[in-house]
């Protein structure tokens, strides 16, 4: 289109420690002519994870890690405002991974794949509750986590997108849920509204004394977005046969140098317990199922969330720190323009 310009953010530097403004460049480009197959796209909003700090290392992961000099890649909600292809219509709204940027071009595959909303869908729940957040607590606690009626599930970054969505699957399933997370008011979140059993302030309980008490019998399920010294405390409390899944470790991610494994492994040994990684792309041929049962109880009140909504594309660095820092209350998205 003609006259408009794009203002991206990308990838500076690699990251030494905590990710900072600084490893970013901020740019104002036009917009150029989109080709035959392709589509423009006005972003709407963009997803915050976790995740993001990983894919800013130069590392073999899951998927590759972002080039210094590309668009900050992150999930996104666009509409589409101009078309050459022919399964993409002007006004569609449209999800995929258009990354730190006002507008981009996409011919509907690899990285920048996008998938057409519904007509009168949410333009936030795709990207938590029905995108890859939901689906991650869906996936990590029923297909890893293995919760059984009765038994205890300990969820860590519980009051987080994907952790409280977790613990409320892991309550939907009959289960005694304990939630760990930072400050007095996400814990009176999680007990009064999203209504877990008991939640602990890592902030200022020791968790090496409160578990216990909290966890007389023990622990059944661990669903860890944490890692450190929260994984290696609740290795001491965990039940013969007990399953953890390992979600994250966000308490590392910008740690200088890698922080030492859980000194407490052998109780694996000991309990005959399982601790096993996942990713959620491994799950892609069930989402539907997934979105299908996550809307269902949603719809029926038997799961809540929140989106915690920054502004500007200007913002996007500020607004990934409050990942790390903790400000953030549920899903981090950013909001950068109205539809159309």
């Amino acid at each position: 289109m003609k006259n408009l310009k794009n203002k991206k953010w990308l990838l500076s530097s690699r990251p030494v420690g905590m990710v900072n403004e600084g490893n970013f460049e901020f740019l104002e480009e036009d917009v150029t002519d989109i080709k035959d197959g392709e589509f423009l796209i006005k972003n709407l909003y963009l997803s915050f994870d976790p995740a993001q700090r990983g894919w800013m290392e130069d590392r073999k992961s899951y998927v590759p890690p972002v080039g210094i000099g590309e668009v900050m890649r992150a999930g996104s909600v666009g509409q589409v405002i101009e078309s050459n292809n022919p399964d993409f219509n002007v006004g569609d709204k449209v999800q995929g991974t258009f990354g730190w940027q006002e507008y981009a071009i996409s011919n509907g595959e690899g990285i920048l794949n996008a998938t057409v909303l519904p007509d009168g869908a949410s333009l936030t729940a795709p990207l938590s509750i029905f995108g890859i957040t939901g689906l991650t607590a869906y996936f990590g606690l029923l297909d890893v986590g293995k919760p059984k009626e009765g038994e205890t599930v300990l969820v860590s970054g519980a009051a987080g997108s994907t952790g409280s969505i977790a613990a409320q699957i892991a309550k939907i399933k009959g289960c005694r849920v304990i939630g760990v997370a930072g400050g007095a008011e996400k814990c009176k979140w999680l007990t009064e509204e999203v209504k877990i059993d008991a939640a602990i302030d890592y902030k200022k309980a020791n968790l090496s004394e409160v578990l216990p008490e909290l966890c007389p019998e023990g622990i059944d399920v661990v669903f860890d977005n944490v890692g450190g010294e929260f994984l290696n405390t609740a290795l001491t409390v965990i039940n013969q046969g007990a399953r953890l899944a390992i979600c994250g470790a966000i308490s590392g991610y910008n740690n200088e140098t890698p922080a030492p494994g859980p000194s407490n492994y052998m109780s694996l040994i000991i309990q005959r317990a399982r601790m096993e990684g996942f990713i959620v792309l491994d799950y892609m041929d069930k989402f539907p199922e997934a979105i299908g049962e996550l809307m269902q109880w949603e719809s029926e009140g038997k799961i809540i969330y929140q989106e915690d909504i920054q502004e500007g594309i200007e913002n996007a660095p500020e607004t990934l720190l409050r990942l790390y820092t903790g400000k953030n209350k549920g899903k981090q998205l950013l909001k950068i323009a109205d539809p159309e």
